[in-house]
Parts: structure tokens; C-alpha cells; sequence
């Protein structure tokens, strides 16, 4: 969005993507679609794949929706916007929040106190606005990662591509954000190798090409995403419960099955870590806080964030991932996946037609 701000001509943004300057925008992301996928499947997305992709773009660590809508949202890091995870600490209670479905009392605006670049563009007299279901108006998430601007609630497909060209001619200068989910929920269903998730990529990349034909011509239309997603076969799926004495200085597990938080007693940090990594072997990245820190992985960490990450975090590797079955049943019933910092899950596309 920094980018796309530049683009525009607002000032102090800089156009690290070097994307063209044009008086309108529109910026659509695909969850789940990362790049290794979409360039595995140039038969069912010929619109993307001929439009081709920006090079070395990632969407951050952890690749997860929350954080990577943040990300875009705010243009800063995840050390500095706060949402860390799938699921997190709250450091003031203790309590394990899920940052999607919001189930804690916390406020969106003092977890996340950034203004989002939709807003800076805004007010810089850009028409800029969101299209997104109605289901997440005024969610916690959708004030995180997009306020300021007005947000237009769809019930349809057919609906979406209206408001969004409704929006993008809506001034001589506009930038429209819109967002689609359903490729990440087929592939966390039926998973990216299923025939499924193909035809929904190409039911997807034919919408795309649609709305870019019917959109002005001094319009761009950028198709990103906010992570990528790979398949678990099931013996890569390690039940920590099954193996109770990983958690007997634990308090409490967060995060995903691809990246886990590990929030332990005080003092216990290292140990912990070196008996996860003794035991997972070069099946993941075994970190504690301030090793994470200092290989950069979530930019520079405010003060108020830095309870809300693990004190050892565990990213997976390869076709391996952490489960709970006590605590996170449900991803055990998933078969495609995301979080951690294979290439596969970071790697995005910037498509800019």
C-alpha cells in the first residue's frame, strides 16, 4: 500500500515496487495465493500468469491472514502494528485471543493504534474505500487493518465486482481495496493439489480478468495475496499432547500448527527451546523471542507488543507441522496450510495489470 500511495502521488510514500503512477487504483488480494502456487498452475490462471508477477515480495512472518491484512493495511511490520499471529497472548490477562474471530474483550484501536495508509491516502482527497463481505464491517480485524475509509459490504461475487468499479470511478483520483476468500478455504478444505482448488482458481483468475476489462483504462489493478499454503500429509502432523513433557514448562500454546507461540514460565525460555529442538530435529526452526529478534523476523518490536509474542516460537518446515489435539482440534480435520517461513508460505504475487 506504500507503493500504491506513491503511485498515486501521495507524499512522504516511497514506490519501492515501482508501480506506475496513475490516478486511479485498485488493489484486489486472493487469500491463500501464493506465488509457487500460482506459477505451478499457469493452465488455471492464464489472466495472472500472463500478466506476470513482481519479483521477491513476502508477505512477513508469520504468513497468516491477520498479520499479512495488517501489513498491507498499515505498511509496517507486525513488531509494530501488534498482530503476531493466528492466535496470541494477551499480556495483561494471559488469555489466548484469536486475532480472526476477536474473542477477547480488547480493544481493535489500542491493540492496533497505527493509521492505516488507506487513511493517509484519504486524506489526502483520494476517494479510498473497502469492499468486503458485510460480515466483517466493523469486525475487529477490518478496524485493524483497514479504518478510515468507507466500507462497502458485498453479499455476492456479482455484487463485488460492481461496488468495486462503482468505487473506482467514484472520483478522477480513487484507490479501491477488495478482498476474496474463497481460494483459501477450498485449500484449507480440500487443499492446493485437490481438483477443487484448481477450479476455483480458475473461477478466480476468469472474475479477474473480467473486472480488469471492465474497469477505466487509467486505472491499475494489482492482485496480490497474504500468504501462500502447503498440504500435510498425515505423517507430518505431531501431536504435542501426545507428548506431554514438551509443555511441562508451557503456559500456554498459541499461534497456528505451522507457527507456534510457546509462552513459558519464567526463566525456562532456553530450555524449553533446546528441548524442542532436540526433539523436532531439522523438522522446524526452534527460536526463542530475542533470537527471533535479532534475525528480524517481525521488524522492530514496540514495547506493548513484545508480551504478545512467544517466548520461543516454532516454525515448520517442509510437510511437518505442531498440533494439539486438546487445544486445536479443528486443524486436524484441515488439510492445507500456512504460517511459517518456507518459501511456499512467504512468497506472494504483486500482479499489476
Amino acid at each position: 500500500m506504500p507503493s500504491v500511495a506513491s503511485a498515486l502521488g501521495v507524499q512522504p510514500y516511497a514506490n519501492d515496487l515501482g508501480l506506475p503512477e496513475a490516478p486511479r487504483y485498485v488493489v484486489l488480494l486472493v487469500d491463500g495465493l501464493g506465488l509457487e502456487l500460482l506459477c505451478d498452475h499457469p493452465r488455471d490462471a492464464p489472466f495472472l500468469s500472463t500478466a506476470g508477477s513482481l519479483d521477491d515480495v513476502v508477505c512477513g512472518i508469520p504468513s497468516t491472514t491477520a498479520t499479512s491484512l495488517t501489513s498491507l493495511g498499515t505498511g509496517a511490520r507486525p513488531g509494530e502494528h501488534g498482530l503476531v499471529g493466528y492466535t496470541s497472548r494477551v499480556p495483561e490477562t494471559g488469555q489466548r485471543m484469536n486475532l480472526l474471530k476477536w474473542d477477547q474483550p480488547v480493544d481493535p484501536l489500542l491493540w492496533q493504534p497505527m493509521p492505516t495508509v488507506f487513511e493517509r491516502i484519504q486524506d489526502t482527497g483520494i476517494a479510498s474505500s473497502s469492499v468486503n463481505q458485510a460480515k466483517f464491517a466493523d469486525t475487529a480485524l477490518t478496524i485493524c487493518s483497514q479504518r478510515g475509509v468507507p466500507f462497502h459490504g458485498v453479499e455476492s461475487i456479482h455484487e463485488r465486482h460492481d461496488v468495486v468499479l462503482d468505487a473506482a470511478e467514484s472520483a478522477p483520483r480513487s484507490m479501491t481495496y477488495a478482498y476474496e476468500s474463497r481460494l483459501d478455504f477450498t485449500g484449507h478444505g480440500k487443499g492446493t493439489a485437490s481438483q477443487d482448488w484448481r477450479d476455483m482458481l480458475r473461477t478466480i483468475d476468469r472474475e479477474l480478468e473480467d473486472l480488469r476489462r471492465d474497469l477505466p483504462s487509467d486505472c491499475v489493478l494489482v492482485v496480490t495475496a497474504d500468504h501462500g499454503m502447503v498440504d500435510l500429509p498425515a505423517d507430518g502432523r505431531f501431536d504435542v499432547d501426545a507428548h506431554p513433557e514438551l509443555l511441562d514448562d508451557v503456559v500456554l500454546l498459541a499461534g497456528e500448527a505451522r507457527f507456534r507461540h510457546l509462552y513459558t514460565r519464567s526463566g525456562s525460555a532456553d530450555d524449553v527451546a533446546q528441548l524442542w529442538r532436540a526433539r523436532l530435529g531439522d523438522r522446524a526452526v526452534v527460536v526463542t523471542r530475542d533470537e527471533a529478534e535479532t534475525a528480524d523476523w517481525f521488524g522492530p518490536i514496540e514495547s506493548r507488543v513484545r508480551g504478545r509474542l512467544g517466548d520461543v516460537m516454532v516454525a515448520s518446515l517442509g510437510d511437518f507441522a505442531v498440533f494439539s489435539s486438546r487445544q486445536f482440534a479443528i486443524e486436524l480435520k484441515m488439510t492445507g496450510f500456512h504460517g511459517s517461513i518456507t518459501e511456499a508460505e512467504l512468497r506472494i504475487p504483486v500482479v499489476v495489470a
